[in-house]
């Protein structure tokens, strides 16, 4: 299995205010935490994403890749919007791991999307052969289909599904609605059915038949190709107990697929779309 999408951080409150105190996330989260953690799930790679939004946080996640096989790529942060980013896509190109670049647009207004110097820092990537991550919310669907056609020579990657506004026993129509959209688009590579189960806000207990149901619905839109198992860990930890827990629960989900589409979602949409080998 190679887990498409987890984070790293040396926890420090100023740095990751967002971090709820007294959580699992208010702690160290390093290496040695994911080598357990993977260790006890059966997953064999992984890929490490950006969770600040300083070019330190690359050059961090890089250092803890190259420390080990663990970790086979790093998703980075570099300032897109800056006319020289160019320099450090440059720099950080020469590492075989680092494989591709996020912004947190979630946080940002719609306007940010479809920024011309935003858009003129990911028009930059291709020729590296990065990836593009991207992060929203459901009601920035819209938008960022507006962003991927801008883009089409961009090889993109959406996080968490597109977190939808979830709720037990329905799934969100303008979410479909969204992603069956963004599914036509060929410069989409990947779907991460990751973070899900923080999306829950006003369910205390999550039902593990919508979980399902948002899998099926994620497959049935991007097909077994495209859609890659992520655990958005640890931030995962907020609502399951382990990492392992949702390891299992993507096992259990491919499980009634065949034997090659239980690898591509496990592990070869990732490696492809990430351009690594485990």
């Amino acid at each position: 299995m190679l887990d498409t999408h987890h984070h790293l951080w040396a926890y420090n409150k100023d740095e990751y205010d967002w971090i709820p105190t007294g959580t699992p996330l208010a702690q160290d989260q390093l290496l040695p935490e994911l080598t357990e953690a993977t260790s006890a799930a059966g997953v064999t790679g992984t890929i490490a994403v950006q969770a600040r939004q300083v070019i330190e946080e690359s050059d961090a996640l890089l250092a803890m890749a190259e420390a080990g096989d663990l970790i086979q790529g790093v998703v980075g942060w570099v300032p897109l919007v800056d006319a020289k980013v160019g320099a450090e896509l440059e720099r950080l190109a020469l590492h075989s791991k680092f494989r591709g670049v996020r912004h947190v647009l979630q946080d940002e207004p719609d306007e940010y999307f479809l920024r011309d110097d935003f858009h003129r820092g990911l028009s930059q990537l291709p020729g590296h052969d990065l990836c593009y991550d991207l992060l929203l919310f459901q009601r920035q669907l819209p938008v960022a289909t507006q962003l991927v056609d801008r883009q089409p020579d961009l090889k993109i990657i959406i996080d968490h599904i597109a977190k939808p506004e979830a709720r037990n026993g329905r799934i969100e129509e303008a979410w479909r609605r969204g992603m069956k959209e963004l599914s036509r688009r060929d410069n989409i590579q990947g779907v991460k059915f990751s973070g899900l189960v923080t999306e829950f806000h006003s369910d205390p207990k999550i039902d593990p038949d919508t979980i399902k149901a948002y899998f099926h619905e994620s497959l049935e839109l991007f097909g077994a190709d495209r859609l890659m198992f992520g655990t958005d860990w640890p931030v995962c930890l907020l609502r399951v107990d382990s990492y392992q827990t949702w390891a299992a629960t993507v096992r259990d989900l491919v499980s009634t697929l065949s034997a090659d589409e239980q690898s591509q979602i496990l592990t070869q949409n990732g490696t492809n779309a990430y351009s690594i080998s485990v």
